[in-house]
């Protein structure tokens, strides 16, 4: 028989499927020990439920970025095979990009999910962040963009439809600071973000254009990481208002309320659950459920909260478990 992921999803089965939470790290212990923590949150779990990305855009010391090229291609290397990890070179007009390309994904490429490129303007700098990775061997690996500027913003639909974009990110810092002082600096703290028109307008635009292509739109960073009320307090917002699904951590605390914010509610788990195994019994034929008619618009529906719930490693009723069984990091 059929997955219900196969039925109900057609084509789209095969799209990107990504932990809801990116982890970044540029300190060479936090580095190793983020991936210490993605193993360790992988048994709790039964599920990879964030990416590790080693960053070399805040991560490297100025004149120390070769140096910390070689590092981040040193400690990929010797991930886990399961692991899932990533690294943020620098921007394409950065002196040290080039470099960063030829060290790390010339070497690791084989190890890495994918790669993330800061403060993407155009389509003009995917199409070189993809050149610099297939001459350094990357033919596959998917690129993930930082949105950090109004004129980015503009062409976020345009960047989502290049081909190998898998994920766009918002730079909440950059773009507040790209407004020469038109955004006051309380836009970037948790509340500001989440209030002035020109910052939501922009992170609209993102979620949308990423939706638009069936890409992954990925919330900022919450710089608070000491009050865990306010990243939980950003994440809900972010995945229940503005259609993120997807969000930055920066620091270890902050992963578990991005995934209590992102994963669905065990009323919906359960309700869901209910409604697949019901559509399933039905040959997925529309079914009266709890006084409501459903058919496959809505079974698709329910059955992404289901896959959302294993992402963020809530538990499962025993009637889905078989649907999830191969439980890693190779999600």
């Amino acid at each position: 028989m059929k997955h219900p992921r196969d039925i109900l999803l057609g084509s789209q089965a095969a799209g990107t499927v990504l932990p809801v939470c990116d982890h970044y790290s540029g300190v060479e212990v936090r580095m190793r020990k983020s991936l210490q923590l993605q193993a360790e949150m992988t048994q709790e779990f039964g599920a990879c439920v964030f990416d590790v990305t080693l960053d070399c855009e805040d991560g490297a010391p100025v004149g120390g970025e070769i140096e910390h090229a070689h590092l981040v291609q040193e400690i990929a290397n010797h991930a886990a095979p399961e692991a899932r990890v990533a690294v943020r070179v620098h921007p394409v007009d950065h002196p040290s990009f080039f470099s960063d390309v030829n060290i790390i994904v010339g070497h690791a490429h084989s190890k890495l999910r994918h790669v993330m490129i800061p403060k993407v303007e155009s389509v003009a700098d995917v199409e070189v962040a993809e050149k610099a990775l297939n001459e350094a061997g990357a033919l596959n690996l998917p690129l993930h963009v930082l949105i950090e500027s109004p004129a980015a913003v503009h062409r976020a639909f345009e960047i989502a439809a290049h081909p190998r974009v898998q994920s766009l990110s918002f730079g909440l810092m950059d773009f507040v600071s790209a407004h020469g002082g038109a955004i006051p600096s309380g836009g970037m703290g948790v509340q500001g973000q989440f209030s002035h028109p020109l910052v939501m307008r922009a992170k609209l635009e993102i979620a949308s254009a990423a939706h638009a292509h069936g890409k992954v739109p990925s919330h900022c960073v919450v710089t608070e990481f000491s009050d865990l009320q306010a990243i939980k307090l950003a994440a809900t917002k972010a995945s229940r208002e503005l259609g993120y699904t997807r969000m930055w951590s920066i620091h270890p605390s902050q992963i578990r309320p991005v995934l209590e914010a992102m994963a669905p509610t065990a009323d919906e788990i359960h309700n869901a659950a209910d409604l697949i195994e019901a559509a399933s019994l039905a040959n997925w034929a529309p079914v009266s459920f709890a006084g409501q008619l459903h058919d496959r618009a809505s079974y698709r529906f329910f059955w992404q909260v289901l896959e959302r719930a294993f992402q963020t490693g809530r538990p499962l009723p025993d009637s889905m478990q078989s649907y999830f069984g191969d439980k890693t990091c190779a999600i």
